[in-house]
């Protein structure tokens, strides 16, 4: 069976500052490594750094997750995820991390994202 086809659109959390941004494709596995130290990465993933199962999320980023994925399936457009780097050095994910994670569970290895434009080396490592 072929996988379905991902549509993204630009993230409507920069409406305004779309010229600060810009759109990159990274390595989910980089960053996901990096992003297991923030401190908002608890509700969806593991102590050990991996993402947890859908009935171990916290019911609305379960719904979200669900959500992703039926219009993944679907081939509805989704919402490219916003990543910035954190105060340590860190990956964050500023928006749509729902987008993220649940495409990764897919086996998704590489996905487009908006990062700052004044950020763009710090992207080099997950690039």
């Amino acid at each position: 069976m072929p996988l379905p086809t991902l549509h993204l659109v630009d993230n409507t959390s920069l409406k305004g500052r779309e010229d600060k941004y810009e759109i990159v494709e990274v390595d989910l596995e980089a960053v996901l490594e990096s992003w297991k130290i923030s401190l908002f990465s608890f509700e969806w993933l593991t102590p050990d750094g991996a993402i947890r199962s859908p009935e171990k999320l916290p019911e609305t980023e379960r719904e979200k997750y669900h959500a992703v994925l039926r219009a993944y399936e679907a081939g509805e457009p989704l919402e490219r995820p916003v990543l910035g780097i954190g105060i340590m050095d860190n990956v964050e994910i500023g928006s749509r991390r729902d987008v993220l994670l649940s495409l990764m569970t897919t086996g998704l290895e590489r996905l487009s994202v908006h990062i700052p434009k004044s950020n763009a080396k710090d992207f080099a490592p997950f690039m």
